[in-house]
């Protein structure tokens, strides 16, 4: 199963590099963020003739989350991370799709920090290391994809003193980070290239996309009851003409033959 997750940064404005990227690549399952519409307003129609059917939890002007399968009809299982209530960012999106539960999100920026929006994306990620911690346990076949707005590493930025107080690399949110992943999952793409540096991300701003001033922040993880058999970034499509900021992130998984272990707790 060829699994990709993808900050589209406006999917109508971006519908016709959306759809000739999924012609091309023919990804199985797709995760996308930053919709920036109204769920009623979401192009399922022209992606429905494409092949994919949709679900979606959408938002005006911003956020929003969609999973895209090819072929399958995705089973809702949650429109929302359970937590708080009162939290109706259109952040996150979890469905059933051939087996395989898909987490779909889009963890909050956190900027500017310290501050109020810095505070909410740290809490934001504690519900998401208990539902991570819910979802390994079950023992089922799990992948969690989309832009987690964490640059894990040092190893994951071209060049990391010129983004020192940015939220993305503040200590707390890559502990976060490092929590969820101990519970056992596998990063997708640094298990299929060790000791590379797969930029997704590629600023606007300063020519950072010429210079290849990138950073590492749209992730897949994946449950120990499937194998990673290969992972990529298509980067040729930050390339396009009137592209999103964000490459395509992708991952080859297949049902891994050993039985998984119970997550393991990280020390709070």
């Amino acid at each position: 199963m060829r699994v990709a997750t993808w900050n589209i940064n406006n999917v109508v404005k971006r519908l016709d590099l959306l759809l000739d990227w999924l012609g091309r690549s023919q990804p199985d399952v797709v995760a996308l963020q930053e919709l920036k519409t109204p769920t009623a307003d979401f192009p399922s129609g022209a992606l429905e003739a494409a092949g994919y059917q949709s679900l979606v939890v959408g938002q005006r002007a911003w956020n929003g989350v969609a999973l895209l399968a090819r072929g399958h009809a995705p089973v809702p299982v949650l429109a929302a991370l359970p937590g708080d209530p009162k939290d109706k960012d259109a952040r996150y999106l979890e469905a059933a799709i051939d087996g395989v539960l898909f987490a779909g999100l889009y963890l909050p920026n956190g900027n500017p920090q310290p501050g109020p929006k810095f505070d909410h994306k740290l809490r934001w990620m504690e519900r998401m290391r208990l539902r991570a911690e819910a979802l390994w346990n079950s023992g089922q076949p799990v992948v969690l994809m989309g832009d987690w707005n964490v640059v894990p590493t040092d190893a994951d930025i071209y060049k990391p003193d010129t983004w020192r107080d940015n939220a993305l690399l503040q200590p707390a949110p890559r502990q976060a980070y490092a929590a969820i992943l101990s519970q056992g999952w596998t990063d997708a793409l640094r298990a299929a290239h060790p000791g590379e540096t797969g930029f997704t991300f590629w600023d606007y701003r300063r020519k950072r996309w010429p210079r290849n001033a990138g950073l590492r922040i749209d992730h897949i993880l994946v449950s120990a009851a499937l194998k990673v058999v290969d992972a990529g970034v298509d980067r040729e499509e930050r390339g396009q003409e009137g592209a999103s900021d964000h490459a395509p992130v992708w991952a080859e998984v297949r049902t891994a033959s050993h039985k998984p272990r119970r997550a393991r707790r990280a020390r709070r």
